[in-house]
């Protein structure tokens, strides 16, 4: 199976950035859709942005223009830079890892944006 960790959450002040990174075990990377997703407290867990393996992105409204997915299959990594961030943005963020054998999650890393 797929292991997934995530890094890069915090706490940040309106308006200020953070980058989050996904490192993934095994070469499986290189064919799979990477997605980064959030779960704020009392809400289910959305979509925020996802890339595929030609590099295609997609992104919810609620972030667009704000948000950019990228990936290094090199390095089996995939980013999220998040700026102009806002309270609402506070979530538990989870990277997913979605081929044609595998559907994995991280841990999840939190991150609050204080107002």
């Amino acid at each position: 199976q797929v292991q997934l960790v995530e890094s890069g959450g915090g706490l940040v002040q309106a308006g200020g950035s953070l980058r989050l990174s996904c490192a993934a075990s095994g070469s499986i990377f290189r064919v799979a859709t990477m997605g980064w997703y959030r779960q704020a407290p009392g809400k289910q867990r959305e979509l925020a942005a996802t890339i595929a393996v030609n590099g295609i992105t997609h992104y919810a409204d609620s972030v667009k223009g704000r948000f950019a997915i990228s990936r290094d299959n090199a390095k089996n990594t995939v980013y999220l830079q998040m700026n102009s961030l806002k309270p609402e943005d506070t979530a538990v963020y989870y990277c997913n890892l979605r081929s044609y054998r595998d559907n994995s999650w991280g841990q999840g890393t939190q991150v609050t944006v204080s107002s």
